[in-house]
């Protein structure tokens, strides 16, 4: 995929051409002048359900979702390749809005492809997360876009697994027992014991780690370096997998994800409420899950994991219903409260939130009635967007998969990292590796 790159900067050389006539005083009145086709570009479709139930399209608008998975950078390169020919796309073919994480969200905002969403009409952030706005922003503070969702990420446990191990399920006691890597990999040992798997994924702590790094995957000479709390990550997997306290998986496989069916092994996964909601349908099922079973806990470190911006083209027709989806979904209270009480999120707006999390009535099914609101409103006080590059997903992704082999027994260490190292050269040849 060594067009990766190269088409990237294809996109943000043409970008310098268009962006002069992109966002130029785009009022939110001029919506009689502008498409009727509205495309969305995503790499899965969690927002486009909540898009469905709680956005009122507007009358004679059709909206297209083009969903591109995202490993490997699939999703990458299929929008890369629509904003390269957003100036010379017809009106129903352009890029209106597209969806971006946190590991590559500064590839778009630092560049001419997304535009000033104050211009559109999009100014009150006053109850959005303050980490939100700032991934959304470019280094001279314009903002691009806005998210729907805040992702303070917490331990996710099976209680009755926690019961058999730790002697409790009560959060706050469970708290107190897994609040340091040297519990939580003692805590392992205990699981182990009686015949659980303290993860399903060598990969589940992975970030963690990675959320709590002291500098960035690529320094200022464009030079890989790897952090040390990423090198103890690697240390712990191996140790991990070694011992049999996990298995030797990626977080999204079917060997992961069975474990959280009832008759699963793994106590611990890390996630946020997206999570949660969004990836363990397993846990779920009604007839071979464990609905219920589950709580949340801060866990030996504080994290955030991913979220999904929404982020405002240069180059598209429908300004105004750009503006209205985006506040829609960090202003409307009312259809805040639905994705945190319907949809089981923890939204943008902190008003909403502390509202539930106050709630005395509150509390989540699928947590066993545990108010995950109000644990989610503490740790997000503390979020931070700091030391991310444009490349954080495929180095993520590159260096646990090449780690995993070395877990695994089918290479050595040295050329595991060999391996890695060659994977960087091949995604972006530019970096500096070892």
């Amino acid at each position: 995929m060594k067009k990766y790159l190269a088409l990237f900067l294809a996109v943000l050389m043409l970008a310098a051409v268009f962006a002069g006539c992109a966002g130029k005083g785009t009022s939110t009145g001029t919506s009689a002048k502008e498409g009727k086709v509205f495309n969305i570009y995503a790499w899965n479709e969690e927002f486009k359900g909540f898009f469905e139930k709680y956005y009122t399209v507007p009358e004679g608008v059709t909206v297209n979702w083009i969903i591109t998975p995202s490993a490997d950078g699939a999703y990458q390169d299929k929008l890369d390749e629509a904003l390269l020919n957003q100036q010379s796309a017809s009106a129903d073919d352009k890029v209106d809005l597209f969806l971006a994480e946190a590991d590559y969200i500064q590839k778009y905002t630092e560049s001419a492809v997304t535009q000033d969403v104050a211009a559109l009409g999009v100014t009150d952030f006053s109850n959005t997360y303050a980490y939100t706005v700032q991934a959304a922003s470019d280094a001279s503070g314009v903002v691009k876009g806005v998210s729907f969702q805040c992702c303070p990420a917490a331990l996710i446990y099976r209680r009755s697994i926690a019961k058999d191990v730790l002697g409790t399920d009560d959060p706050t006691e469970v708290q107190e027992k897994l609040n340091s890597w040297e519990k939580f990999d003692a805590v392992a040992a205990d699981a182990k014991a009686k015949g659980y798997l303290m993860t399903a994924s060598e990969a589940a702590t992975y970030r963690v780690f990675s959320n709590n790094v002291s500098e960035p995957w690529v320094d200022a000479d464009n030079k890989l370096q790897i952090d040390p709390a990423i090198q103890t990550w690697m240390t712990q997997a191996k140790d991990f997998s070694d011992k049999g306290y996990t298995q030797d998986c990626d977080i999204w496989s079917d060997e992961c994800t069975a474990q959280m069916f009832g008759d699963g092994k793994a106590m611990c996964y890390f996630g946020p409420a997206w999570y949660f909601n969004f990836s363990m349908g397993n846990a779920q099922d009604a007839e071979k899950g464990c609905f219920g079973d589950w709580a949340i806990c801060e866990g030996p470190q504080a994290h955030f994991w991913g979220g999904t911006w929404l982020l405002a083209p240069a180059g598209t027709d429908n300004p105004t219903m750009v503006a209205d989806i985006m506040n829609t979904f960090i202003n409307d209270e009312e259809v805040c409260t639905n994705l945190v009480k319907n949809e089981a999120q923890f939204s943008n707006n902190q008003k909403v939130n502390e509202t539930v999390a106050k709630d005395p009535s509150y509390g989540s099914d699928f947590l066993g009635g545990q108010n995950d609101i109000a644990l989610f409103c503490d740790l997000a006080k503390n979020i931070k967007f700091e030391n991310h590059t444009i490349y954080d997903q495929l180095l993520n992704e590159g260096l646990q998969a090449n780690w995993r082999e070395y877990c695994k027994g089918t290479v050595t260490e040295d050329e595991a990292m060999s391996n890695f190292y060659k994977y960087v050269n091949e995604k972006y040849p530019t970096i500096v590796t070892p």
